[in-house]
């Protein structure tokens, strides 16, 4: 699991390639129509072959790695992957304008080769300049007139008029304090900020790169299980007095987090989303302009009311401010909900046994909400839509036909949408359409070049599978098989896992968890298999996800165990005498248990930056689904690796970084240290100076991965029998 303590929803940041030279020559080809589309598969095979008979797929086209070359062709192979960013896929980024006429772009001009905004009209595609996008952290009140500002630990309010600068606060030199979510009243009579105070989160000492060979220190604020947390406030400005007014509302000793914060629009007044230490209470407060609070909606679950994922918090507002749609487990599946202002009437939008998987669009207008979902296979995603009125028709506005992931960047009025699919054997397209009908309007980016590399290496689609372990449990697995896959052999079995309740590694999109390692990992010699177990974040209803509530590990670790002996029986060329597993992060803690609870299972296990002992990992995301040792300490005993070591008889590789700041060196070397205590043989890699992602330095990426390859050849025979 890799997040931030202290947030209710993690910053994920997406890096983005944009060509504008492809996106507007590509902009007449309409995938759907049937010759076109003869023309685009004509030019792809073209584009291929003459990759391919020039050299350019050499060492990327998939073959079978034989005994004397697989590491030559295997870190090939990977270098194109990470260092080059060969199976990257290029992504169209732009930003809707504000009257839905078109959208902003950040283009190369070919006559200066400088990089600059442009706007592309919707309907025609034609490009023109357009003006700069406002600095970021600029809050600008309604009128104009006044800014309000970060500048360093403080918060300044400037007048835009005479250029007056008052500084509203200063956080003390001894404090560790910082400010967000800066936001106006609509009135702009009022201004508002979120205030965090971290001073006295522990702080946790860490190596960090300077000279190689004597790395300097540094230390990071890290709540674990059980400790302080950050202290969050509301703080209000009056600016005709600028001081801050502090929000009165329950703040518990134990501490909280904060989740939607805003004003009510064409008021004065707020709405404060307020989370409990183990997110197993939720309220929405309707504070006055006066500072009055007022409860309008309450909700409490003995597991968790939000998970970690961060999908349930947050609001949007409809009736001019007099509702707001929030989304809710409450019923037992994740779907949105209306809330009037006083709280009084809870309407439910959608109705039946389906998950929303994420939230995409409010059009009031049109009277419709917009949202992610996938009833009827987890593995994919699609754009869906449900009347505002309550009636809780549900609707697919994807196409039929187009199976794998969807997304969609829908414009303010509803009629537009930058629309990207993609599945996990074929490479996303970007195109505009017609949101009502769905109708092409122009190809914007469709990884032409890509999607020639990815038919040269894809030999063997990765193939879905539902395994039915009975009781009505049904999990999704993923199989990837070598190129010169033969059916009737056995194959040596490597399981990827993550199996805990941050996210799902079975998806049916391009570059999904892993899959071009698997790749090159099948193509010496085995088949790749990755399984959802109950408690991962599926689309399949909070009682699949909080199955695990109070203890992760036992759970995923039968699940796993079950669904591979069934796969077994379903896939014969699976030798499930010859089984590896490995997982990064939660998937490493995941790792460790199956070999030392499962030692009859699995053969080879690689755990990567493992949390072996769970109650020195950050409070933020453990709480959530443990809550803390004092209070669940059977839980933790049952769920955490260092506890089962003894079981131990397989090789195992623990891998991991010295400059951690998520999952702490601390915490695997308690497991090192009781390995060694037992007399337990096994292999263990620290990366100088890495964190999490093991990224640090040149080279780490592709190295880290022929670590693993390497170890998992050297200790589980590979090839077909």
């Amino acid at each position: 699991m890799m997040g931030h303590p202290g947030q209710v929803v993690p910053d994920h940041q997406r890096h983005a390639h944009h060509d504008s030279d492809t996106t507007m020559k590509q902009d007449w080809i309409d995938l759907r129509h049937p010759t076109r589309r003869l023309l685009v598969n004509v030019l792809r095979i073209s584009f291929a072959i003459t990759l391919l008979t020039s050299g350019g797929l050499k060492v990327l086209a998939a073959q079978p790695i034989r005994d004397d070359d697989w590491q030559k062709l295997a870190s090939a192979r990977l270098k194109g992957i990470y260092d080059r960013g060969e199976f990257r896929a290029k992504t169209f980024q732009a930003e809707w304008l504000a009257d839905s006429t078109g959208y902003r772009v950040r283009q190369r001009n070919a006559q200066t080769n400088q990089v600059g905004q442009y706007r592309i009209d919707v309907r025609s595609g034609e490009r023109s300049p357009a003006e700069p996008m406002k600095k970021r952290g600029v809050i600008e009140s309604p009128n104009g007139r006044r800014r309000l500002e970060r500048k360093g630990r403080s918060l300044v309010l400037l007048n835009l008029d005479d250029g007056e600068r008052t500084q509203i606060i200063e956080a003390s030199p001894n404090r560790d304090v910082s400010f967000r979510d800066l936001q106006w009243s609509s009135s702009g009579k009022y201004a508002s900020f979120v205030e965090v105070d971290r001073t006295d989160v522990p702080l946790r000492t860490v190596l960090v790169p300077t000279d190689p060979s004597y790395p300097g220190t540094a230390t990071r604020r890290f709540a674990r299980v059980g400790e302080t947390i950050e202290s969050l406030r509301v703080g209000i400005i009056d600016v005709q007095d600028p001081q801050v007014r502090w929000l009165e509302f329950d703040r518990p000793e134990e501490g909280f987090y904060l989740g939607h914060v805003s004003w009510w629009p064409g008021s004065d007044q707020m709405l404060v989303e307020t989370l409990s230490r183990f997110r197993d209470k939720r309220e929405f407060l309707l504070v006055e302009e006066d500072g009055q609070v007022k409860p309008i909606f309450r909700e409490v679950n003995e597991a968790w009311a939000v998970g970690s994922h961060g999908i349930n918090s947050g609001a949007e507002w409809i009736r001019e401010g007099q509702a707001f749609v929030f989304v809710s487990e409450k019923d037992g599946w994740r779907q949105a909900y209306i809330c009037s202002k006083d709280g009084g009437q809870v309407t439910s939008l959608m109705k039946g046994d389906y998950d929303l998987i994420d939230r995409v669009f409010l059009d009031e207008a049109g009277g419709w909400y917009y949202f992610y979902a996938s009833p009827s296979n987890a593995t994919q995603r699609y754009l869906y839509r449900v009347p505002l009125d309550g009636s809780a028709t549900l609707e697919k506005v994807t196409p039929e036909g187009q199976p794998g992931t969807h997304t969609y960047d829908i414009s303010p009025d509803g009629k537009w949408a930058i629309h990207t699919f993609s599945t996990l054997n074929s490479p996303p397209i970007t195109d505009l359409v017609e949101l009502a009908s769905h109708k092409q309007v122009r190809v914007l980016e469709a990884n032409e070049e890509l999607r020639a590399r990815a038919d040269a290496v894809i030999q063997n689609p990765t193939e879905f599978v539902e395994v039915d372990l009975g009781e009505g449990v049904l999990m999704d697995a993923s199989i990837t098989k070598p190129s010169d896959f033969d059916p009737s052999r056995k194959y040596p079995v490597f399981v990827y896992v993550y199996g805990e309740p941050y996210l799902q590694t079975v998806l049916d999109r391009w570059g999904a968890e892993q899959i071009d390692f698997h790749r090159v990992v099948a193509d010496t010699g085995y088949v790749v298999v990755s399984i959802d177990n109950r408690g991962t974040a599926c689309p399949k209803g909070a009682a699949w996800r909080r199955s695990v509530f109070g203890s992760l590990g036992p759970l995923s670790t039968e699940d796993q165990a079950n669904a591979l002996k069934k796969l077994g029986d379903m896939r014969p060329y699976l030798d499930l005498s010859r089984v590896g597993i490995w997982g990064w992060s939660g998937g490493g803690s995941n790792t460790l248990n199956a070999m030392f609870r499962k030692p009859e299972v699995y053969h080879t296990g690689i755990a990567v930056v493992p949390k072996p002992q769970p109650w020195l990992y950050n409070a933020w995301f453990q709480e959530i689904y443990m809550r803390t040792r004092e209070v669940n300490a059977a839980g933790y005993k049952k769920s955490a690796p260092i506890f089962f070591a003894e079981g131990l008889k397989g090789k195992l590789l623990i891998i991991t970084g010295s400059g951690e700041t998520n999952t702490h060196i601390q915490i695997v070397e308690g497991l090192v240290d009781r390995l060694v205590e037992l007399g337990k043989p096994f292999d263990y890699m620290v990366y100088p100076n890495r964190d999490h992602g093991l990224r640090e330095g040149p080279g780490s990426v592709v190295h880290v991965r022929m670590l693993i390859l390497r170890y998992l050849i050297e200790t589980l025979p590979r090839g077909a029998r």
